[in-house]
């Protein structure tokens, strides 16, 4: 017996042991998880090794001493560790989903008097019912609209609620009920909201039986308008329903994943099923290394994908993975419930994975057709321009401005895979050269200090060139004498071995006819039926698109701005108690220092300040 109590104890001591090895090896923060000098490439490769190597030894006997869950939750950690590292280093060697989007939410307001549906993205931190994911704010604005014919809920901001007199448009065409006038009750309205969460929640059954009723009683008791809308409504859950394609009430909440590999690159689709309903589907192609099997690929991009998301309780995979329960623990570990990761192997969730890896499949078809499509034509660029080889990265710079008000530039970027819009820049044009009221509009000046602001952070950042921001042709939307301030830019900061281009339309800027303005060349007039011609119409459309977008939104908020927005001391609740003492800005100016001091909120010195600032240029 005393020889058992030694043994006992010494199996003790030796798992209490192993236990503080693998805490001490467990990484507490990044700095020890990259190590003095250590670079980001190694680092990736470190982690790519981690829980396996604080996997503990299997010849342990679990009697003794810890039990299995100690290992593994230091197991759990590392993946999680690994995952999270591996998004925010972005190391090479290393299978990375390029991915920083959130997806959208359905938002039903709490906290209100009057509740609001909205399109929501971004944390969880708001009082109300979250609703999604949904796979695009696309099918979030389109499952709104219908959602607004079968329950019609204020989608207006609380100010606008507020500050209405009379019904909006929404209640005229029976998508509000126009609780800002009082045309419903808070009863009934609560009621639409009950019915609004319970059908998003998943009982649309009993939410269409209900309706079906009172359509029935409506008519029954001949009061034929109010079962037309009954009517209605029905009709609109029937149109959500229809527009989610497949629905399986015995799914619950669950993702479908399943991976596609063909010709080195990898496609893996995710359904989202919430409440049986599906919200939508969605294509991601993670970068990984030619000899990553799929079902690595897979548990990376399980891991990387939910480092930023909650799971739900059910992800059904179409491979069978070799660490699925250490990968379902962490996931279990972050939802704060339990996450199981399952492969079907017939069934009705059988056939859903066949639909998603058919998905997968097809989208990985596209784009390996549309990348060799770019190459191609990325390799005539090269021939036709005489460069060194196909160029990896095009930066394309465009200027968008009314006779130099709100004048913005733009970047965009193309590559053997696309656009690349995450790499894509906007510039807010701030030299006074390029805004002179005596030269309203100078181009030149603009694209010369859009082009200075880039290259020198670029030097700045990246003298070396050793990253991937430094393009292999940069084309000036634009002709020869844009050409020439973008030889200029790259002359003072000592750049000599950049291609550059600028492509400008024809006669009368008749497309079709443009004319490629290369340096030390005549200009090159390709065919009107060339696909080169076609391909880079493209990229200027798109530099075009994105400057003139952008030049839009600066000018709408320019002109929602009010002069009491440029008085130092004024902010928004100042700025309302103006404008309800005078009625307007026109008012405010026009207003006695006298008046301005008898406003709420508004002391001596601001009445002052007030009343100095519009009379400074009098």
């Amino acid at each position: 017996a005393r020889a058992r109590s030694r043994g006992a104890a010494r199996g003790a001591e030796d798992h209490a042991g192993e236990r503080g090895r693998l805490l001490h090896a467990r990484p507490p923060r990044k700095a020890a998880l990259c190590g003095q000098g250590q670079e980001p490439e190694e680092a990736g490769r470190d982690l790519r090794q981690r829980p396996h190597a604080a996997r503990p030894p299997a010849t342990h006997d679990r009697g003794h001493g810890i039990g299995r869950g100690d290992h593994d939750g230091g197991r759990v950690e590392a993946l999680l560790l690994e995952s999270n590292m591996i998004k925010r280093l972005k190391p090479h060697y290393n299978i990375l989903l390029r991915d920083d989007k959130s997806f959208p939410y359905i938002l039903l307001r709490r906290g209100h008097r009057w509740p609001q549906i909205s399109k929501y993205r971004g944390a969880k931190s708001g009082q109300g019912d979250y609703f999604g994911p949904f796979a695009s704010a696309g099918a979030v604005d389109l499952t709104i609209n219908a959602l607004q014919r079968a329950f019609p809920l204020r989608s207006c901001s609380d100010s606008v609620l507020e500050s209405r007199t009379r019904p909006c448009l929404q209640h005229q065409i029976k998508r509000c009920t126009a609780p800002c006038v009082g045309r419903i009750g808070k009863a009934d309205y609560d009621v639409l909201v009950e019915e609004a969460r319970a059908f998003l929640a998943g009982r649309s059954r009993q939410v269409q039986r209900r309706l079906t009723d009172r359509m029935t009683a409506a008519s029954d008791a001949l009061e034929f308008e109010t079962a037309a809308a009954y009517r209605d409504r029905i009709k609109a859950l029937a149109h959500i329903q229809m527009r989610q394609g497949i629905n399986l009430p015995s799914m619950g909440d669950a993702d479908v994943v399943a991976i596609h590999d063909e010709a080195g690159q990898a496609c893996v689709q995710v359904f989202f099923f919430r409440s049986g309903q599906n919200y939508g589907n969605r294509a991601f192609f993670p970068r990984h290394g030619a000899d990553d099997t799929p079902e690595a690929i897979l548990r990376a991009f399980i891991g990387q994908f939910y480092s930023g998301r909650e799971a739900p309780p059910l992800v059904l995979v179409n491979r069978s993975l070799e660490e699925a329960p250490l990968l379902a623990e962490a996931l279990t570990l972050k939802a704060g419930r339990r996450v199981k990761l399952h492969r079907p192997l017939r069934g009705a969730k059988r056939k859903l994975l066949e639909d998603a890896e058919r998905n997968a499949r097809e989208a990985l078809a596209r784009r390996l057709g549309e990348s060799t499509a770019q190459r191609r034509l990325l390799e005539s660029l090269a021939q036709r321009f005489e460069l060194e080889g196909a160029p990896d990265r095009v930066e394309v710079y465009d200027n968008s401005h009314i006779s130099g008000t709100d004048a913005v530039g733009s970047m965009i970027v193309a590559g053997p895979e696309g656009y690349i819009k995450s790499a894509y820049r906007k510039f807010t044009i701030r030299s006074t050269a390029a805004c002179d009221p005596a030269t309203p509009g100078d181009d030149y000046a603009m694209m010369r200090e859009v082009l200075t602001r880039r290259f020198s952070r670029l030097i700045k950042e990246d003298p070396g060139r050793s990253g991937e921001s430094w393009p292999d042709l940069v084309l000036i939307d634009g002709g020869a004498g844009q050409l020439g301030e973008a030889r200029r830019v790259f002359a003072d900061l000592g750049i000599a071995d950049l291609a550059v281009a600028a492509i400008a339309k024809g006669p009368e800027r008749n497309a079709g006819r443009e004319r490629v303005f290369l340096p030390d060349r005549p200009p090159v007039a390709l065919g009107a039926r060339d696909p080169l011609l076609y391909f880079l119409q493209r990229l200027r459309d798109e530099a075009h698109r994105f400057a003139i977008g952008t030049h839009r939104a600066k000018r709408a908020k320019a002109r929602v701005r009010s002069a009491l927005d440029e008085i130092p001391g004024v902010g928004p609740r100042r700025k309302k108690a103006l404008l309800h003492r005078f009625g307007s800005a026109r008012g405010v100016s026009q207003a006695g220092l006298a008046d301005l001091e008898t406003v709420d909120g508004i002391s001596s010195a601001v009445a002052r300040a007030i009343h100095d600032h519009f009379r400074a240029d009098r």
